[in-house]
């Protein structure tokens, strides 16, 4: 999967690099296949909802057959039947699992946007994105007085050679890895480590 690199400098001072596996594309057809693909999650989510709240009521009241008024108030009467129907032909023992998956791949991204952001004077934070949704991303700030160096270097994963960019900080015995689930090619880890090193310190006079 092809990486992008965004750079972006807010200030002299301050500097922004992110890295994404999400396509850049932003054509017409990719933004209407990324249009669709949204849609189809939504749909899908309502339709397992719809049968879900038709399950508990069913389970809960046996004589409810589509004709509740509680749950007429929020659901079409013929969705009501449709979910109803739905529900009856499945025990809770398949519909729960299969529910638990379906919605984890509607909540799951498919992509990603890992960042390091680079401030002169103060430090630098690095971003992970959470895989869904649901989460929020996973963020750490490291102080310049706790950064000892910053350098590339490789290792194996797998059978392949991959390179990583790691920062060095004080009294820590492991380096704190930038990008660490993308891990992105060699070309934008310089230029992200000769960015980043130029801006966290003073020019010298």
């Amino acid at each position: 999967m092809r990486n992008t690199l965004t750079v972006k400098r807010p200030s002299p001072t301050t500097v922004l690099y992110k890295v994404s596996t999400r396509s850049a594309n932003n054509s017409v057809p990719a933004q209407i296949h990324r249009t669709l693909i949204g849609l189809v999650r939504i749909l899908l989510g309502l339709s397992l909802s719809c049968i879900l709240i038709a399950k508990a009521y069913t389970s809960a009241t046996p004589r409810w057959k589509g004709h509740s008024d509680y749950a007429s108030t929020f659901l079409p009467s013929r969705l009501i039947e449709i979910s109803n129907a739905s529900a009856s032909c499945i025990s809770w023992m398949y519909l729960a699992p299969i529910a638990l998956t379906i919605f984890s791949l509607i909540f799951r991204k498919g992509y990603t946007t890992e960042s390091l952001l680079v401030i002169r004077g103060m430090g630098v934070q690095t971003t992970t994105s959470s895989p869904t949704y649901l989460s929020t991303a996973t963020t750490r700030f490291i102080p310049t007085n706790m950064i000892q160096d910053i350098f590339i270097h490789e290792a194996f994963k797998g059978f392949e050679v991959r390179f990583y960019l790691a920062i060095v900080v004080e009294g820590e015995h492991d380096v704190v890895v930038v990008f660490p689930s993308i891990l992105p090619r060699r070309k934008i880890l310089e230029e992200v480590w000769r960015g980043a090193r130029s801006c966290l310190h003073e020019p010298k006079s």
